[in-house]
């Protein structure tokens, strides 16, 4: 794997993972970590680069149950708004806070 998410030799889409991984890629854990201070573990839509989070890293931290919708924008409808679920805590070796589970 490289650096950004995809298999060595730079095929497949950054971020994107099989489910079935028992463990976040580098670059699912940024993300998900980046939501872990945030109220109600709600996930960034874009980088610390400003560049919009790929939707296969999204969604596959949903796949892996690491992370769940939060709500539709309205404006943006094609967004996807997430928060941590308890169990994506946990992967990236956090205790959930009080309330989610």
């Amino acid at each position: 794997m490289t650096d950004e998410g995809r298999p060595a030799g730079g095929r497949g889409k950054p971020g994107a993972v099989a489910s079935s991984s028992p463990e976040p890629s580098p670059v699912q854990r940024r993300w998900l970590v980046r939501g872990a201070d945030q109220p109600g573990g709600k996930l960034p839509l874009f980088d610390t680069g400003g560049r919009e989070v790929p939707k296969a890293t999204i969604r596959a931290c949903l796949a892996a149950g690491w992370a769940e919708p939060w709500f539709t924008n309205p404006v943006k409808p094609d967004w996807l708004v997430c928060k941590l679920t308890a169990k994506g805590y946990r992967a990236v070796g956090l205790e959930p806070p009080p309330g989610i589970g």
